[in-house]
């Protein structure tokens, strides 16, 4: 699982980077950083269940 986060992180940072990059292109800009926000929350959301 720890993978596929990571996986989605690197995804999402190429994303912005590109989306940073080709300003005509905004909507890789949004779709990283919808991404890394679901990297984020599903790596908090698992790392509390681990802990129970």
């Amino acid at each position: 699982m720890r993978s596929l986060l990571t996986a989605l992180a690197v995804v999402a940072v190429v994303l912005i980077l590109l989306g940073l990059l080709v300003k005509a292109v905004k909507w890789l800009l949004i779709i990283g950083v919808i991404a890394l926000l679901a990297s984020i929350v599903l790596g908090v959301v698992k790392g509390r269940q681990k802990l129970r």
